[in-house]
């Protein structure tokens, strides 16, 4: 679910990037959704090489060329998709910047707390009652990951 989650936000986030950034163009949903699905390929392939390969810039720029690593990332993945166009790589820079920190925040909205309610075989709770009593499995997501 998780992923499936993180998926759509992304679709959504480069969808959502014509309309900020000139010089790229998304044809449809579709080619956003194939578009997110290849940038996670490409993020799991490609990007820990290239980071690897461009460490000693990464260093000497305190971490700000993964930038240039993200924006080469997002440029590949458009230059694959037919249906994304990328004109420069400025327009991949400023739009892989506008990608990343709108997954970001929303996936970091998404993790913390999880309720489940027993009886409804759902996160919510039942009609009758709104309180959490006995019924409830209450995890919260700490700081290192870990539930609690």
């Amino acid at each position: 679910m998780k992923l499936f989650f993180r998926w759509v936000v992304t679709s959504l986030a480069i969808f959502m990037v014509p309309h900020l950034v000139s010089g790229v163009t998304v044809d449809g949903l579709g080619a956003a959704l194939a578009t997110a699905a290849l940038l996670g390929v490409l993020n799991v392939l490609v990007r820990p090489l290239l980071i690897l390969l461009t460490l000693p810039l990464t260093v000497i720029s305190l971490g700000f060329f993964l930038l240039v690593v993200n924006a080469l990332v997002f440029e590949l993945a458009g230059s694959l998709i037919s249906g994304v166009h990328i004109a420069s790589f400025g327009a991949a820079f400023f739009a892989s910047l506008i990608v990343s920190l709108v997954s970001w925040l929303i996936n970091r909205k998404w993790r913390g707390r999880v309720v489940f309610y027993q009886g409804t075989g759902t996160a919510q709770p039942p009609r009758s009652s709104r309180s959490r009593g006995d019924d409830t499995i209450d995890l919260e997501q700490g700081p290192g990951g870990r539930w609690s």
